[in-house]
């Protein structure tokens, strides 16, 4: 499988324990890590901690990017993800993006399997029918477009290739930098939405906030820490609300110390 990452030197130990949560139930990985500052030391040492995964750390120059849009909640590896059909190797046909802020709890193999549909994403959404019609209005998007959660993203790197254009990103960044929230998942939204299968979050990119969305619209049949241990593979520390934080709240931080310990 091949598994796509982009981080810097401050999420490499997030880094370890995702890979780490990923290998409990596959083997045979291939990482594919953008980044523009990940030392050779550092990786070296995630080679060594992993000796069994193949890594191939791809260097991109920041530069290219001075264009866009940042802050300190979303650096600028956060656009690496849109651009990975030309960044990674052109052989690739496929690959499975993921945030580091994810604990992976079975398999990926039937995720990394999904059939495209003649789509150039399959993802999750986490954002209702109301907050699409208000993101649509604020993007001056299609309202048939989804919005996209990108923390988890399985790309067709085929037809990507054909249809992702710098231009024109550049193009729609300039044009509502002051409306994007969420630079890089308003993006893909508004440009790629149409273009993405949707997926259902409780399996593929579950957060303690969409329990609690799910539970409350569905008060007959919430889903509990039974439940999710049996359904659910990826969960998504997205947010401020994280485990390894003191001022975490939540349930699905039983994943995260199960994974520590």
């Amino acid at each position: 499988m091949n598994i796509l990452l982009s981080i810097n030197e401050k999420f490499l130990s997030l880094t370890k324990n995702c890979i780490s949560s990923m290998i409990r139930f596959d083997e045979d990985f291939d990482f594919y890590i953008l980044h523009h500052d990940i030392s050779l030391e550092s990786q070296q040492d995630m080679m060594a901690t992993f000796p069994n995964q193949r890594f191939h750390f791809i260097y991109v120059d920041e530069s290219t990017f001075s264009s866009f849009p940042i802050s300190n909640r979303y650096p600028l590896e956060i656009y690496y993800r849109l651009f990975a059909s030309d960044l990674l190797p052109q052989d690739l046909d496929r690959i499975l993006y993921m945030d580091v802020d994810i604990v992976v709890i079975q398999s990926l193999k039937e995720l990394y399997d999904t059939d495209f549909e003649g789509n150039a994403y399959c993802a999750c959404t986490h954002v209702d029918v109301m907050m699409t019609k208000i993101n649509s209005k604020r993007l001056k998007m299609e309202e048939t477009n989804p919005y996209i959660n990108t923390g988890v993203l399985l790309m067709n790197l085929e037809m990507l290739r054909k249809i992702v254009n710098r231009e024109h990103i550049l193009s729609f960044v300039e044009q509502n930098k002051n409306r994007m929230i969420l630079f890089d998942q308003d993006v893909l939204s508004a440009l790629y939405g149409d273009k993405t299968k949707l997926l259902d979050y409780r399996y593929y990119n579950l957060s303690d906030r969409m329990v609690n969305v799910y539970n409350m619209k569905h008060p007959t049949e919430k889903i509990d820490l039974d439940w999710i241990r049996e359904h659910s593979v990826i969960i998504h520390y997205c947010g401020r609300n994280k485990p390894w934080s003191d001022r975490y709240k939540g349930n699905l931080g039983i994943f995260y110390k199960e994974l520590m310990d």
